[in-house]
């Protein structure tokens, strides 16, 4: 055993010297700009993907990469829910050499990737890191705000509908040029607009006050203020984020919830037990949204992230226009436009929960 760990930094030189030798190899010196500002170095070709962020995972299975992809973030399920398998049946066998906010560089260099693909708010130290043993490390903000912000969880947005609009685009560009795929990024792009006028149309005539008052619920009452898309795409639906005072993404007590008084409760289909919880509890009860039985489960497609993600924009905005404002969008088919948009961007149709 003493041998063996003698030999253990031997192994690791040879690993990193190793990843660089193959990383040098595949280079053509193509300079990319990341979402935190940073100039970065990728081969002209990338054939080796690991992703350590599930929104750019979620976005590079809609641009049909995935058989680039040879290592994801180990908390890929808990982010994107136990059902996302069915559209990305490779995800289990593939290895989780990290995660969000860490490492293993044994593990990272053993997948010889060609690029590492990580979440703006990556610590400092993991980056460099990976950035010591010569792979190319891109972050993934789809926020455009300064460098000095978009390296934060919860940065300072200015003008949301400006910053996530463009940083959504210019973060699909940034992956699909990577992964070769800038054809189906600018298609998925234009998707995600396509029923935008149609929403703002129907809902131009609704005053501010009144607008539904809706709450965004988490585990362990956690909740999005503003500076996030939640809070844009409530906007976009016609619905008012009782928590727009507060910032980012953040946690709440039961007496906020309770001052707040919401008509509506959304919970994301990533946290289906959440429903049971608020259904059944006496703290809960007295909420207006849990009297009047309007607690939703949200269809996966509606993911009401911090971050925007395409079919949330595409689909996510007409459905919650449509459960808040039911009577001007009786005419839209849910089941229909989502199957439509899975079967261009995940190659499988739709699959509504079981009720």
């Amino acid at each position: 055993m003493r041998t063996t760990g003698r030999l253990m930094p031997l192994v690791r030189a040879t690993l990193v010297l190793g990843s660089m030798l193959f990383s040098a190899s595949a280079w053509a010196d193509r300079l990319v700009t990341d979402q935190i500002g940073r100039s970065v170095h990728i081969p002209d070709t990338v054939n080796r993907a690991v992703i350590l962020q599930h929104q750019t995972l979620n976005i590079a299975v809609q641009l049909g990469d995935m058989d680039k992809v040879v290592g994801v973030l180990e908390s890929w399920k808990k982010q994107l829910g136990a059902n996302y398998v069915r559209l990305a049946p490779t995800l289990p066998k593939l290895p989780t050499p990290g995660d969000l906010t860490k490492v293993n560089i044994e593990d990272l260099l053993g997948l010889k990737p060609d690029v590492v693909f990580v979440t703006n708010y990556a610590p400092t130290d993991m980056v460099k890191q990976i950035e010591s043993t010569g792979l190319p490390v891109v972050a993934i903000s789809l926020l455009d705000v300064p460098p000095e912000e978009a390296v934060k969880l919860n940065p300072s947005v200015k003008d949301e509908p400006q910053a996530i609009d463009a940083g959504f685009a210019t973060g699909v560009r940034l992956i699909a040029d990577i992964l070769g795929g800038r054809d189906r990024g600018e298609a998925l792009i234009s998707a995600t607009s396509k029923s935008r006028k149609l929403v703002a149309d129907r809902l131009a005539d609704v005053a501010p006050a009144q607008r539904v008052p809706v709450y965004m619920a988490n585990p362990d009452l956690h909740t999005y203020g503003h500076g996030k898309y939640t809070g844009l795409m409530m906007e976009r639906a016609g619905a008012h984020n009782v928590a727009d005072a507060l910032a980012g993404f953040t946690q709440v007590t039961m007496e906020d919830v309770l001052k707040w008084n919401p008509a509506v409760i959304f919970v994301q289909e990533r946290y289906p037990d959440l429903i049971k919880e608020i259904n059944g509890s006496p703290a809960w009860s007295t909420v207006d949204a849990v009297k009047a039985h309007r607690v939703y489960l949200m269809p996966e497609y509606a993911k009401a992230w911090g971050y925007p993600m395409p079919e949330a924009m595409a689909l996510g905005e007409l459905w919650m226009a449509k459960v808040l404002y039911p009577e001007r969008f009786a005419d839209i088919d849910m089941q229909a436009e989502a199957g439509a948009y899975y079967r261009q961007f995940y190659g499988a149709g739709y699959v509504a929960p079981a009720q």
